[in-house]
């Protein structure tokens, strides 16, 4: 029994590319989608659920209806030109993306009263992403259809152009993580993707002789978009001090720089992550209240920094306890060599690429001072979160020596992401005080095994320079004395996005009725001002 309707081409090879082609392009776009949404949204699993739960969703009604419309119209001259709406699309994406974000994000917060990052990422993935995604979904059926000769050979063929698109996949997964948004950045590797679809789509309309200059336009106007010397900045509502943006594997980067001091960002919605003071001064930063914990430990000779970013707090440790050995483990090696040049982070600091956990793991050696400054956008990453985590760190102390932990986001709900930390720790240590810092939402933890820890730090800090004993008189008198409880975060089950996603929920919750009562009184004109 013979498909009339199909082949339609000469030779399958063109299609069979076309099926390669766009399984890599689907994946690329999801990569980038969550490229794009991290610095305002975060790239935590909640976001991902999102992004991943939308783009099934567009695939599932693209795989429908694609299916449908071959049956209908076996001449793939319309799968072709859905191609090249997505190519077109794809390659507006860096240009009104972030206009899209900051437009949907403003109107829900005039009507959304919870879980505002989760409607916002949700409805800025639907507005940008489900439509090129849903026209990807009815590649496959189509290209089913047209492929196929007849009946004996049906499966050989439906398999092959699976395989094609599956491997097209994975190659689409590795790319852009790996190669080009490391290299180029998220903006061209949408660029570049959209280039690929409009040159395949042109390729298709060129063999058959039909909607050549259309095709040869877009294709051209989309690759020449590739160079286009544009400022794609995340932050575009605020660029003046911004001395460099870029992207890593792990991260979007932004450096600011103004009078007086020079700062790092990971994201764009959530503060800085790094800061140097050009005055040399302190920064009335959590980073200061840290500082308690080499006043506590019995000596300060060997400091380990889970976390480093650019080196904030080991350059502290080396001004105030001269010949200390300062270790610092930072998963990006591109926040690394930000350190490096736009910090000065001083040559004395072992400055170590790699994952905090897995480091201390494999290290044998000891230290007086640990603190774990590791964040992953707006949480501690769950695994140094973990009572086995912090049993680690305990194990990797010498005896007097101190962990303080930087904890964002405090919370007086009961429940929070620092009532857990607090007592995951405190079933481990034996001590544990904290702190809250005044400029900010931060909490500092500082815990250890040493009874004569708190007394020490008393003793010790009267004699230290002006600047340095005035925060620590601060921290001695806000110093708050915890006891464990029953909220234990374990490698099997630490649900730390959930848990800062409702803290992060409640700050911005509280911000946006502020909006709203001003809007109420002066009208939404108001916030132009």
């Amino acid at each position: 029994m013979e498909n009339k309707s199909a082949p339609v081409m000469g030779r399958k090879l063109f299609l069979y590319a076309t099926s390669f082609f766009s399984g890599m392009s689907v994946m690329a776009i999801e990569l980038g989608a969550s490229r794009l949404l991290a610095p305002y949204f975060s790239s935590s699993q909640i976001v991902w659920t999102v992004i991943i739960g939308t783009i099934m969703i567009a695939m599932a009604i693209g795989n429908v209806w694609g299916g449908r419309s071959a049956d209908k119209h076996p001449e793939p001259e319309r799968l072709f030109k859905r191609l090249l709406l997505v190519a077109i699309w794809t390659a507006l994406i860096p240009f009104a993306g972030r206009y899209v974000i900051a437009g949907v994000s403003g109107l829900l917060a005039l009507f959304v009263h919870s879980n505002f990052l989760v409607w916002a990422s949700l409805c800025s993935c639907l507005v940008l992403f489900v439509f090129p995604l849903m026209l990807l979904g009815t590649v496959s059926p189509s290209l089913m259809k047209y492929t196929t000769d007849s009946l004996d050979d049906n499966g050989k063929t439906l398999g092959e152009l699976e395989a094609l698109n599956t491997i097209g996949s994975i190659i689409g997964t590795f790319l852009p993580t790996f190669v080009t948004i490391p290299a180029v950045g998220t903006a061209r590797t949408f660029l570049i993707f959209a280039a690929i679809l409009a040159i395949i789509s042109l390729a298709f309309f060129i063999s058959r002789r039909r909607w050549i200059a259309r095709g040869a336009v877009s294709a051209a106007v989309i690759t020449a978009l590739i160079f286009t010397p544009v400022n794609y900045s995340f932050a575009f509502w605020d660029s003046g001090d911004i001395v460099l943006e870029d992207e890593s594997i792990y991260n979007y980067l932004q450096v600011t720089e103004n009078e007086s001091r020079i700062a790092l960002s990971t994201n764009v919605a959530f503060g800085v992550q790094s800061i140097k003071m050009k005055s040399g001064n302190m920064t009335g930063m959590y980073y200061d209240y840290a500082l308690a914990a080499p006043l506590m430990a019995e000596n300060a000779q060997d400091v380990l920094i889970l976390g480093l970013g650019t080196g904030t707090f080991a350059e502290q440790c080396l001004e105030y306890f001269p010949g200390c050995n300062v270790t610092g483990v930072e998963i990006d090696e591109k926040i690394v060599n930000i350190s490096r040049e736009y910090f000065d982070l001083p040559e004395e600091v072992n400055a170590v690429v790699g994952d905090g956990r897995a480091w201390l793991t494999a290290s044998e050696d000891s230290y007086d001072v640990i603190m774990v400054d590791a964040y992953q956008d707006i949480t501690i990453p769950f695994q140094m979160s973990s009572v086995e985590f912090f049993t680690e760190v305990y194990e990797h102390l010498n005896p007097g020596g101190v962990m303080v932990v930087n904890m964002s986001m405090r919370s007086e709900s009961e429940g929070s992401m620092n009532e857990y930390l607090i007592d995951t720790i405190a079933s481990v240590f034996p001590h544990v005080y904290t702190v809250r810092v005044s400029a900010g939402t931060n909490l500092e933890l500082f815990a250890t095994a040493d009874r004569d820890a708190l007394a020490r730090f008393r003793e010790r800090y009267p004699s230290e320079p002006e600047e340095y004993a005035a925060i620590m008189q601060r921290v001695d008198e806000n110093l708050v004395t915890v006891e464990g409880g029953d909220y234990i975060l374990t490698d099997d089950k630490a649900p730390v996005e959930l848990l800062g996603m409702r803290v992060l929920d409640e700050i911005i919750a509280g911000e946006l009725d502020i909006l709203r009562d001003q809007i109420a009184e002066d009208g939404i004109m108001s916030l132009l001002s």
